[in-house]
């Protein structure tokens, strides 16, 4: 009998783990996780139902203890190099995340936790770094190594885009899957300015495959050359992409709302055409 496939490894979570601990130690950079929060909080309490037992999965940081009051029962998984969950299935109603799961080898296996671990009609919600962030950081390291060295090695990770996170809510089994995107443009003084704020948040290139020497100073020079020529504004400032993908699907219950099946429309399409028409 086949043995089913292994993820690949993309990510080296202990040098995540690290990165952030380092971060936090040192004073992370939080502005980002601090909009995430404040949006979550909102989005929350547009719900109209009670959760009793909800938990946090891997949010940096202090994560989202300050929801802990909300809950009978509010458990925090804290940011770990191993991408197994401790809750036994049908435990919770309600499974938050924060900016973590950008940076999960298998987010279908993840995902497919989740959605054993939440009880009928409960809720996933989470925010996760995607879509077209750091697009000018990639594109201007791409750019300056092919002028300096010839060749082009990663340095900002591969990121979901909107319609791969939404196939991957209903592979996962997961009801009434929803997405959307908070683009979030921040402006720097320079190329160096970002990448200090990308180390203060532990965010900085933990790709299995990255490059393991250092960079060539004309290499870094050229990118932050070729970053404030493309990427500024009349300032002189320069742009930085956010894209913060938020994801919510329910565990299926049969209160849900259920698509009509096909032949079952009490009223025709072409009756609705005529009518129109008047």
């Amino acid at each position: 009998m086949a043995s089913a496939p292994t993820a690949p490894v993309l990510f080296d979570r202990a040098l995540l783990l690290r990165r952030q601990t380092r971060a936090l130690r040192q004073g992370g950079a939080t502005f980002l996780l601090d909009r995430v929060i404040e949006d979550m909080s909102d989005r929350l309490s547009a719900v109209k139902r009670e959760f009793t037992a909800a938990a946090d999965i891997w949010s940096p940081g202090e994560g989202l203890s300050q929801f802990g009051g909300r809950f009978a029962s509010f458990a925090r998984v804290p940011p770990s190099e191993q991408e197994v969950l401790p809750f036994e299935p049908a435990s919770l109603d309600l499974a938050l995340s924060a900016l973590a799961l950008q940076f999960v080898n298998d987010l279908p296996g993840v995902l497919a936790q989740i959605r054993r671990a939440l009880k009928p009609d409960g809720l996933l919600l989470a925010a996760m770094i995607g879509g077209d962030t750091l697009t000018e950081l990639r594109q201007s390291f791409a750019a300056a190594e092919a002028d300096i060295e010839g060749g082009v090695s990663p340095h900002v990770a591969p990121f979901a885009d909107l319609r791969d996170i939404g196939g991957l809510l209903q592979r996962a089994g997961l009801a009434l899957p929803v997405t959307d995107v908070d683009r979030v443009v921040v402006r720097y003084g320079s190329a160096f300015a970002l990448m200090a704020d990308l180390r203060r948040m532990g965010a900085g290139n933990v790709l299995v495959e990255r490059r393991r020497l250092p960079m060539r100073r004309a290499t870094v020079l050229r990118m932050a050359q070729l970053y404030a020529e493309r990427f500024s504004d009349a300032d002189g400032r320069i742009r930085a992409t956010f894209d913060i993908v938020w994801l919510s699907g329910w565990a299926p219950h049969e209160s849900q709302p259920k698509p009509l099946k096909p032949g079952s429309a009490k009223a025709s399409l072409e009756a609705a055409v005529r009518k129109a028409r008047g």
